[in-house]
């Protein structure tokens, strides 16, 4: 069952609790990133089945992050999070290539719901 997967939010205690669903349900957390050029270095260097990427964060944004990661490995699993339910971004994150979108705060079954679609 394992897949494993990449947790990229630059608030620690969403990591944790993105973490917490994921592990309960069978998955496997393997890196965390608190931003979204930490994401992409951790992508390449883990090669996780999936990526939960927040929006908003330092350094890097989760839509540039995806955009980088879709552009070094174009069949790349990547579900967005955020805590702005701003449509342009929901769109913009679908076009670039993201799986899903979830809006925060989220319920576990909701994520599971996406994580599911995106890599079974």
């Amino acid at each position: 069952m394992g897949k494993n997967i990449l947790i990229c939010d630059d608030a620690a205690f969403m990591r944790m609790m993105i973490k917490d669903i994921l592990t309960k349900d069978g998955y496997q957390v393997v890196g965390e990133a608190a931003n979204g050029a930490e994401g992409v270095e951790k992508y390449s260097q883990l090669k996780p089945d999936l990526v939960m990427m927040d929006i908003t964060m330092p350094e890097m944004n989760g839509i540039d992050a995806l955009k980088k990661i879709k552009e070094g490995d174009a069949s790349a699993n990547v579900i967005m999070c955020s805590a702005m339910g701003q449509q342009a971004m929901v769109i913009e994150s679908i076009q670039s290539g993201a799986k899903d979108f979830i809006v925060k705060p989220f319920q576990a079954e909701r994520v599971l719901e996406a994580v599911k679609k995106a890599i079974g």
